[in-house]
């Protein structure tokens, strides 16, 4: 009877599992790169820095423009405390976009450092960047978001974060592109982690995609969930009809997925795979650091609708119960080939759908290391499932 138990656990987790990587990430990984349309010919883009960016080289996928008159006006938010370093290092890159029709708010929260003098000069530089300061005592980056949204003078929001840098000057026209003739309301970007030496980049790494994995999988299968706050451009109603994160600002995170879990609808949803649209950040450096902005990170989960934690439990519990149940068939020596079987197929599955996914995500390095990376998801998965079931929130820190 128990013999039975595991074997059937075993084969209908698996076969979960299957049905999670072919039909719903089977469709990220069969999903076309978006074209990015060109700069108007003959219009000028806005005014640019002295030290020209290195714009990678054009692709095949490039098109030709549109008319001008599509363009959409956008409204560029990027909230920082504290973050002198980052935006002397990396705000250029915003500020020498391609796309004409923007503002760039950038919003200081209970900032002690010396960023208002880096940015004074660049503000009487580039007249399309405006400089927000917000004195909220309350922790918590959606608080100075909120203050972002109140300010801007667009419709068309775009969001990320100052320790973030776009891939290309070609980062917002990418990204808005199609919001206007397709009526797309909320656009899911990528934001992959810098590459670096040592298991821990390529495990966080890996763990970064495979987030991307689901929320663009899904969102392609009609039924969007969340996105990155590092790369997410929405309509200001939505934010509003979502009544601001009023709701969830007892949370430090939030201010991404749970907007998006509250208002996203299939059909007005978009996402964006071309490499030129992504935002790059630097991962965290130790064990340590990445445990607590995963805590963080988890705390939200448990204010999803009930139907979005009731997939996402069912892909994580299947993966678990994949592994364990097959662990405990081998171990006992029950059904042994069943267990080999569906190992090997589940595997082989994972290496083809994952191969192609993590190619698309610019993220060729970590295809070898799939199988070691997928069991040790098990592992995160065991060592977070304590954070999640008591919903702890470091209310003091999003930076």
């Amino acid at each position: 009877m128990l013999e039975n138990i595991l074997l059937y656990g075993f084969l209908a987790a698996t076969a979960v599992q299957l049905f999670f990587w072919i039909f719903v990430f089977g469709r990220l990984a069969l999903h076309p790169v978006e074209a990015i349309p060109e700069q108007d010919a003959g219009v000028p883009a806005p005014p640019s820095s002295e030290a020209p960016l290195q714009e990678p080289a054009p692709t095949e996928m490039d098109c030709q423009p549109p008319p001008a008159e599509l363009q959409i006006p956008v409204s560029i938010i990027i909230c920082a405390r504290n973050e002198a370093a980052n935006l002397e290092r990396h705000l250029d890159r915003f500020l020498n976009q391609t796309y004409r029709s923007l503002e760039i708010l950038l919003v200081l929260h209970k900032s002690s450092d010396n960023s208002l003098d880096i940015l004074a000069p660049l503000q009487r530089k580039f007249s399309h960047l405006r400089i927000v300061v917000c004195d909220d005592e309350r922790a918590g980056k959606k608080f100075a978001l909120a203050k972002g949204i109140e300010q801007a003078k667009h419709q068309v929001l775009l969001l990320t974060d100052a320790d973030c840098v776009p891939a290309s000057p070609d980062w917002v026209r990418g990204m808005v592109a199609g919001m206007d003739e397709e009526n797309q309301q909320i656009v899911l970007g990528v934001a992959p982690l810098d590459e670096a030496p040592g298991p821990l980049n390529k495990f966080v790494r890996y763990e970064a995609c495979y987030t991307a994995m689901q929320y663009l999988s899904l969102a392609l299968a009609g039924h969007p969930y969340m996105g990155v706050g590092r790369n997410l451009a929405y309509r200001r109603e939505l934010y509003y009809q979502a009544g601001g994160f009023r709701s969830h600002e007892h949370l430090a995170s939030g201010d991404d997925d749970l907007l998006v879990n509250a208002v996203a609808r299939g059909g007005k949803v978009g996402i964006r795979l071309n490499p030129r649209t992504f935002v790059y950040s630097k991962p965290k450096l130790s064990w340590r650091e990445y445990y607590r902005q995963k805590t963080r990170h988890f705390s939200t989960g448990s204010e999803y609708k009930f139907k979005d934690k009731f997939i996402l439990s069912l892909l994580t519990m299947s993966h678990l119960l994949h592994f364990f149940l097959g662990g405990l068939l081998l171990i006992f020596k029950i059904s042994i080939m069943f267990a080999l079987l569906g190992y090997a197929v589940r595997m082989g599955v994972v290496l083809a759908v994952g191969s192609v996914i993590l190619g698309k995500l610019q993220q060729r390095s970590l295809r070898i290391w799939l199988p070691i990376l997928d069991g040790l998801l098990v592992l995160y998965y065991l060592v977070f499932a304590p954070s999640v079931l008591m919903n702890n929130d470091d209310t003091q820190r999003w930076n």
